[in-house]
């Protein structure tokens, strides 16, 4: 039997920036991955967009990760040549209603150490996009895009060069505490057994079920698993706007916003459709529903102009009818485990604070 000194699971770009961090302290690190490639589920289905950090309260892990994790991102993409775009993002009030929410969001953002945020009224925001229709906005400068894809890749790499590698194929089956270690059953074509003392689970859509499959974890400190799938539909034109239009925040989420890819192509969503399977099927007839929100803030949105894109589906940890969670990170003060490392519920803006992620478990481990 094989051992390892540690295991992550799940090749996302959270599950490799851990064990990047963890290869660059010294630690022998294999990364073990149910598909046939990295980041296929949510690390690659989301808007790409390297958040500024204005919806989350202070102290959650979501605000504090999110803003140390932009910064150290925009470095990385700098420094590692990854495609990406400080574009900037303009959040949106279409009715005076609306403009008390956008006061909330400011003061938010600031509590979590957000405050590059500019207060515009509508010829100031129509002066930076004229297609716009709005009373207010506020314009986000620090918002961006980036290529996930070649960040995950770049993780990858370093994680490589530092000795470590991904295994794909390879589903992790179970794991069960053993003389200090965990004793792992990993299918695949041609099914193994390891060892290791460190276990990371960073299996995303599949971090309950996985956690569940864990002998000896407390079943009352895995949180419940649900699947929000949003859907994204492209513009069949070229859009008139060279930053991302976010309405205010709804009560399921953050409204069908307008986002842009690295190429200018313009795509919109992602609603919010709660699902009991993976199934990133597209139903055209969804977009029948895009149009009227749209249209609230671009009024000229053609008729029968958007054609599906993609979709993606998130991991959540709370019910449809229940207030959005926090990343839960369960180390082994959590749960008893020595080397234990749960990841449960890192959706947005996991793209942006996964590097900031990485230092946080790999920070949790040296603790421990």
């Amino acid at each position: 039997m094989d051992t390892v000194d540690a295991i992550v699971v799940g090749a996302g770009v959270v599950g490799l920036a851990v064990a990047r961090e963890l290869a660059l302290r010294g630690r022998e690190v294999w990364v073990l991955e149910a598909e046939d490639a990295i980041g296929t589920q949510t690390s690659s289905r989301n808007s790409e967009v390297i958040h500024a950090g204005l919806y989350y309260q202070a102290g959650s892990h979501k605000g504090r990760l999110c803003v140390a994790g932009k910064a150290l991102l925009y470095d990385y993409c700098a420094a590692r040549g990854i495609d990406h775009r400080r574009c900037g993002k303009l959040i949106v009030a279409t009715t005076a209603a609306e403009i008390a929410q956008l006061e909330a969001l400011i003061a938010r953002a600031a509590a979590i150490g957000v405050t590059d945020l500019v207060r515009l009224d509508a010829n100031e925001a129509q002066a930076l996009e004229p297609a716009l229709s709005c009373v207010a906005a506020v314009l986000s400068p620090s918002t961006g895009i980036v290529d996930s894809h070649a960040l995950m890749t770049a993780l990858q790499g370093d994680l490589e060069n530092a000795g470590g590698l991904v295994a794909l194929r390879a589903p992790l089956l179970s794991a069960h505490c053993e003389d200090g270690a965990f004793r792992l059953q990993v299918g695949g074509a041609d099914p193994i057994e390891l060892r290791t003392h460190l276990l990371i689970n960073s299996a995303g859509l599949g971090a309950v079920a996985l956690a569940r499959a864990i002998g000896g974890l407390d079943a009352a400190l895995i949180p419940p698993a649900y699947l929000a799938k949003g859907n994204y539909y492209a513009l069949a034109s070229r859009a008139p706007f060279s930053r991302l239009i976010y309405p205010v925040p709804q009560a399921a989420g953050l409204g069908v916003h307008l986002t842009l890819d690295l190429a200018g192509q313009a795509r919109f969503g992602p609603d919010v459709e709660w699902v009991e399977a993976i199934d990133y099927r597209v139903d055209p007839a969804r977009a029948d529903g895009f149009y009227a929100s749209i249209r609230q803030y671009w009024p000229a949105l053609p008729e029968h102009s958007l054609v599906p894109a993609y979709s993606g589906i998130r991991p959540k940890i709370q019910a449809p009818d229940e207030p959005a969670r926090d990343f839960l990170i369960l180390g082994p003060a959590a749960h008893g485990i020595p080397g234990l490392v749960n990841l449960f519920g890192i959706e947005s803006p996991g793209l942006t604070a996964c590097l900031a992620i990485g230092i946080e478990v790999a920070d949790l481990i040296t603790a421990a």
